[in-house]
């Protein structure tokens, strides 16, 4: 049993801590970055399109090297461009000067409006979710377990998700006795001191225990997600965001949550979860590429 299923990727952040366009950055000699690790594992998985949110800074001969490998493995690739002015929906007088970048990850989903009619994962472009968590979703989606009522997200231990050079930002997840989310809290000072996980809340240390799940922006969309963010997007600009104010998608989902209009089941990933926050987090990448490709699980040339 299988179903048309979509990888969207948000690859339209510019890195503030790490320095350049990280999106596209290759991690071993083979030139892939972390996105096309991602695109391979979506395709392993019974993926068959797609769809990738850059903005103007991406280098043409960056697109050009992924259409070619679209066409040569077969698979639809779409990419779609988010600016300021991106506003799939009509508002009367949109006019926004001081506004230097686009809106927020919710917004990036919503441009891809016209591109995703199918249930759909979202990631983002510079984190490594592994195999599992693709599997994960592609069962979900090819059961129907996804629908205008249930999404998904598939959440990791916080313990797997930490830094060993700064603090780092997780949304930690409050479950109901069904794995149904209940609210992801945004902390943004988690790190591991000696022994223990710990953030700052109030000037206090709190501890977490390894096993929380934290959401790391994977979640699994049915396209009628579309219309509420169209619908929140609308109220976000009518609410007269401040120029640097972002249009989130972890808030509108806990919206559509609070209003009752969908639930989120929560599974866990047996995955590895890496990331590039700082840029020396690249090296644990690149010694775990390695030993991967070593097991047999990436081959060293990705696309060969």
């Amino acid at each position: 049993m299988s179903s048309k299923k979509t990888l969207l990727i948000l690859a339209g952040g510019l890195g503030s801590r790490y320095k350049g366009l990280k999106q596209i950055d290759g991690i071993l000699d083979n030139g892939s970055p972390i996105l096309e690790y991602s695109i391979f594992d979506a395709l392993e998985a019974g993926f068959q399109k797609v769809v990738i949110i850059v903005n103007k800074l991406i280098p043409e001969s960056y697109i050009e090297r992924l259409n070619q490998i679209s066409k040569a493995k077969n698979f639809e690739l779409h990419w779609v461009y988010q600016e300021k002015d991106t506003i799939p929906i009509s508002l009367e007088g949109f006019d926004y000067p001081d506004r230097e970048k686009p809106w927020g990850t919710a917004h990036a989903v919503l441009c891809a409006k016209y591109s995703i009619q199918e249930p759909f994962v979202m990631i983002n472009a510079d984190d490594f979710y592994g195999k599992e968590a693709y599997q994960l979703a592609a069962h979900e989606i090819n059961h129907h377990h996804i629908s205008d009522t249930q999404l998904g997200m598939i959440a990791y231990p916080v313990g797997t998700t930490l830094s060993g050079n700064g603090a780092v930002a997780r949304g930690i997840c409050t479950l109901d006795a069904e794995n149904y989310l209940i609210k992801v809290e945004e902390q943004t000072s988690i790190q591991r001191i000696n022994s223990s996980i710990i953030y700052v809340e109030n000037g206090e240390n709190i501890k977490l225990d390894p096993e929380t799940l934290v959401s790391m922006n994977f979640f699994i969309f049915h396209p009628h997600i579309f219309c509420y963010l169209e619908a929140y997007f609308y109220d976000f600009i009518e609410s007269d965001p401040l120029p640097n104010q972002e249009f989130y998608i972890p808030s509108a989902v806990q919206r559509m949550m609070d209003e009752n209009r969908v639930k989120v089941k929560v599974k866990a990933s047996p995955s590895r979860w890496m990331g590039v926050t700082y840029a020396d987090d690249k090296k644990e990448i690149i010694d775990f590429l390695i030993s991967e490709i070593n097991h047999n699980r990436y081959p060293e040339d990705l696309w060969r």
